[in-house]
């Protein structure tokens, strides 16, 4: 799993932002099959997160009808400076993480 994020590098207090997250993943469901007729086995990503400074601001349980690559863009209200950690896990256990950081003037 490949994560691109976009955080504004900086917001004044109180102003809301826009977080955009895009992975790069499969998202196979169980009901395709590979060039050899075989069921490609269901790999999803099942579950998303952003946390500011440790704290949870976002969760997201993803069902196996999202498509692949999945974006997901979160609103969020700019209080203080910090950093935010995103965090992507699939059924097989493979975890995709990033972090990017705030300015709050």
């Amino acid at each position: 799993m490949k994560p691109r994020v976009r955080v504004p590098k900086s917001a004044t207090v109180g102003e809301m932002i826009e977080i955009k997250t895009l992975v790069q993943h499969p998202m196979h469901n169980g009901f395709h099959r590979d060039s050899d007729g075989n069921v490609i086995p269901q790999m999803i990503i099942h579950s998303f997160e952003v946390k500011f400074d440790g704290e949870l601001v976002f969760r997201g349980d993803i069902e196996p009808g999202t498509a692949e690559n999945p974006y997901f863009a979160v609103a969020f209200k700019a209080e203080r400076s910090g950093t935010f950690d995103f965090r992507w896990e699939d059924e097989t256990g493979q975890v995709a993480e990033a972090s990017k950081d705030l300015s709050v003037a």
